[in-house]
């Protein structure tokens, strides 16, 4: 099943890199969402890709706006990877099971056994107002994503 745009965002809880539960409808009415479903921690495209978000994307303290990123790594790899790159939004294991909200928005690659490069930019309504899918070995645009919240 595919989310597009106009669509409810389907609701989750995932763990962060800490253990800590975080719900997708915790931040209905207060923040926008910036939602990157991502393929694989340590990897060089991803790395790049959550640097530029980390140094570049309004982040929670701008008061709007929450980045929540997805893989299905294991919450102890995604500790370690947020401990070394000083990512400071939520690394959410979609581990088990397996790539399951991955696959709710339509981007989980069964072949390979993880994400895709989605991303989902969800309104404080719980509206997605945009979505983007790029390629595995192609980097998003991160001034799409400040471009789309500057509209909301």
């Amino acid at each position: 099943m595919a989310v597009d745009v106009g669509d409810a965002a389907p609701d989750f809880e995932l763990k962060d890199q800490h253990g800590t539960p975080v719900r997708l409808s915790g931040f209905r009415g207060g923040k926008n969402v910036v939602l990157v479903f991502y393929p694989l921690a340590f990897s060089g495209v991803c790395t790049g890709e959550l640097r530029q978000i980390r140094d570049e994307l309004p982040m929670p303290d701008d008061g709007d706006v929450q980045v929540l990123a997805v893989s299905v790594d294991s919450m102890f790899a995604l500790r370690a990877w947020a401990e070394q790159e000083r990512y400071d939004f939520p690394l959410l294991s979609d581990f088990w099971p397996h790539g399951g909200t991955a696959q709710r928005y339509g981007v989980f690659d069964d072949g390979r056994g993880l994400a895709t490069r989605g991303t989902f930019i969800i309104d404080t309504q719980g509206v997605v107002r945009w979505k983007a899918e790029n390629a595995l070995p192609d980097a998003r645009d991160v001034g799409e994503y400040r471009e789309v919240l500057a509209g909301l």
